[in-house]
């Protein structure tokens, strides 16, 4: 059940990143799920214990999510710098 809950929230959380970041046009389905889970589980590592939110994988709610979409956002800003030199 937690690998389902990772592809929909990361799902989400990639979808609305790519939004946030105007990366939407240039990513696919695909690509939104994996940033998603890759931003979580950065933000899981990095973000969670510095504002002492949990993670996803303790139960889903309005602070695991923001941090999960933090880290995808922070994710996707990392990938437009080395991409095209700028976070744009």
């Amino acid at each position: 059940m937690g690998i389902i809950v990772w592809l929909i929230v990361g799902g989400v959380c990639g979808w609305l990143a790519s939004i946030i970041m105007r990366t939407d046009a240039q990513q696919g389905i695909l690509l939104n799920v994996i940033v998603g889970i890759v931003g979580a589980l950065l933000a899981g590592f990095i973000i969670s214990p510095m504002v002492g939110v949990g993670t996803i994988n303790e139960g889903i709610s309005l602070s695991t999510f923001l941090v999960s979409l933090l880290g995808a956002v922070i994710l996707l800003a990392i990938v437009n710098l080395f991409r095209r030199g700028s976070v744009r």
